[in-house]
């Protein structure tokens, strides 16, 4: 079977029950989960079957004990995951938006673990010892400089044992300020255009792909993936989120990708949402959906279908992880959206 390894960091989700703001739900109790990109993905991936394994570095106490009894409980091979003497968990806290009120992250980030660890430090043999596929995100690098320099080393190492490297963008204003004065804007896409010329699939939304890498979108999608893919050669794909919605509650979700060999965009029928459940990880779902698809090698068209299923459906689970099926996802794409009970 392919093995598929997913770097980044995971925190602990303290989310507010219901649609609750801050100041009603505090002090009083709150919900608990695990969260993180490319943990979402590796999570996702395992839940269809795959391979997949997750590292990064966490602190040697209880909770982190349970972040990792997690993760194996859903498939994930986590035996290469850092348990270190410093550093802590990372946390952040959510408020869900409502009607027209947007959702709000806080993050309690800083110091983490896998933040100040090294890149010395991880076993990089070991790691990509059978693998694949390798998927890291553009949250990593940004959450400090050592994240960013061991995200580089990462995709350096995956892409000299020929490893094909994906890249959710996943561009995050909150966190891009690790080297004053620079903006966030302007530490990001120095930072990514650093790392992009080793990966092979692009990831993100139009705004990612604008911030990040200093992109202007000015035509239509078809352009912008070949203008990604004329910057960044390596690349054989450039895979696009897309969100179209009038309120928090009711989105319009769909997603396109070019393919570089043919010169084809290819698109995907875009779902009606709503309401919606939560949205977190359902960016995380796609991309899983988009990995799980050039495993099975399916076409492209193929591919861009059930990686935007994927994504419809995680809107319809509390939390970060996609908890839906193969069957689930398929269904979906062959038009079953009805919701219907299965008895």
């Amino acid at each position: 079977m392919s093995r598929v390894v997913t770097f980044g960091e995971i925190m602990a989700r303290i989310a507010t029950p219901g649609f609750a703001r801050f100041q009603q739900a505090m002090p009083g109790s709150v919900n608990v989960t695990f969260a993180g990109a490319e943990a979402s993905i590796a999570a996702s991936l395992a839940y269809l079957g795959i391979d997949a394994a997750f590292v990064t570095a966490l602190p040697d106490h209880a909770i982190a004990d349970a972040c990792v009894a997690d993760l194996r409980g859903l498939g994930v091979e986590t035996k290469h995951i850092l348990r270190t003497p410093e550093g802590r968990l990372g946390i952040y806290f959510l408020e869900h938006g409502a009607n027209q009120r947007g959702g709000n992250v806080i993050y309690d980030r800083d110091g983490s673990a896998v933040a100040i660890t090294p890149a010395s430090t991880y076993d990089w043999d070991a790691i990509f010892t059978g693998c694949e596929w390798f998927v890291i995100s553009g949250i990593t690098p940004a959450i400090s400089r050592n994240a960013a320099e061991v995200a580089l080393i990462a995709v350096q190492e995956a892409a000299h044992r020929k490893i094909q490297v994906v890249c959710d963008m996943n561009y995050r204003t909150k966190l891009w300020r690790w080297e004053p004065p620079l903006s966030a804007r302007e530490l990001a896409t120095r930072t990514m255009q650093a790392l992009l010329p080793h990966v092979t699939v692009f990831v993100g939304g139009i705004s990612d792909a604008t911030a990040m890498l200093g992109i202007d979108f000015s035509a239509d999608l078809k352009t912008l993936g070949k203008q990604i893919v004329a910057e960044f050669p390596n690349l054989t794909h450039a895979a696009f989120t897309l969100r179209d919605g009038s309120t928090s509650a009711a989105q319009n979700f769909s997603g396109a990708l070019y393919e570089a060999a043919t010169g084809t965009l290819h698109t995907a029928p875009a779902y009606t949402i709503t309401p919606i459940i939560d949205r977190l990880g359902a960016g995380d779902a796609f991309t899983a959906g988009l990995v799980f698809s050039f495993l099975q090698k399916t076409t492209a068209q193929a591919a861009i279908s059930f990686a935007t299923a994927a994504g419809c459906l995680a809107h319809s689970i509390e939390g970060d992880y996609n908890y839906s099926t193969r069957a689930e996802i398929e269904a979906l794409i062959q038009g079953d959206a009805a919701g219907r009970v299965s008895r």
